[in-house]
């Protein structure tokens, strides 16, 4: 089955998993690796591209950030800007739903990450896409579904467009323009519906752009 990642097939995904019980997206603390990634980094400016519930954007903005955090869901924006007004951090969060397959920013960011986003292009399309907006000397941080088989990804297996492999990351940033810092793969487990474990097989890339 071929998924468009259109903003009808996002808003109809939020509609459907919305709500903060366990297993659900809308109520997932955020990404485990990007405190390991980042918590080292000084707070500047960072985009959260394809932010979803806005987990990792709050926890971004409560560690000092200025966050921009783009989706294009109305629905997982609207449940966002709740969540950080109830952390304390709205006012460090700018939330805007566009299209991340045609919208620019004004201006470049120190910490530029996305997680699990599916916009409707090609996957690594996409990785090169955000990474130029990325200032010099700043982070890139890429979490992905990894394409091995088998894995899956928010409790069903994951489409072959939004699935990638390390190399594939990694062979995309040139080394004459960025520093690769990280370049894993891992297995992890996530509370699904009725409480089972899901498995989760990741990729993280993180990188420096070169001044």
């Amino acid at each position: 089955m071929t998924h468009g990642f259109d903003k009808g097939y996002w808003e109809q995904h939020w509609h459907r998993t919305h709500g903060d019980h366990p297993g659900s997206m809308a109520g997932n603390p955020p990404n485990p690796y990007l405190a390991r990634e980042t918590g080292g980094l000084a707070p500047g400016t960072a985009l959260d591209a394809g932010c979803g519930a806005g987990a990792e954007a709050i926890w971004l903005a409560s560690r000092g950030w200025h966050v921009t955090a783009a989706d294009i869901a109305t629905e997982a924006l609207a449940h966002a800007a709740g969540r950080a007004t109830n952390s304390g951090v709205s006012e460090r969060v700018r939330w805007v739903q566009a299209d991340l397959t045609v919208w620019h920013p004004d201006s470049r960011f120190d910490l530029v990450t996305t997680h699990y986003a599916h916009p409707a292009m090609p996957q690594l399309a996409f990785y090169d896409r955000v990474s130029a907006w990325v200032a010099p000397g700043g982070t890139l941080l890429i979490v992905g579904h990894l394409h091995a088989s088998g894995a899956v990804g928010h409790g069903h297996h994951p489409p072959a467009e939004a699935s990638v492999t390390l190399a594939d990351i990694t062979t995309g940033l040139d080394s004459t323009q960025w520093e690769i810092t990280t370049a894993e793969q891992h297995l992890r487990t996530v509370p699904g519906p009725g409480g089972r474990a899901v498995p989760l097989h990741d990729v993280v890339v993180r990188a420096t752009r070169r001044n």
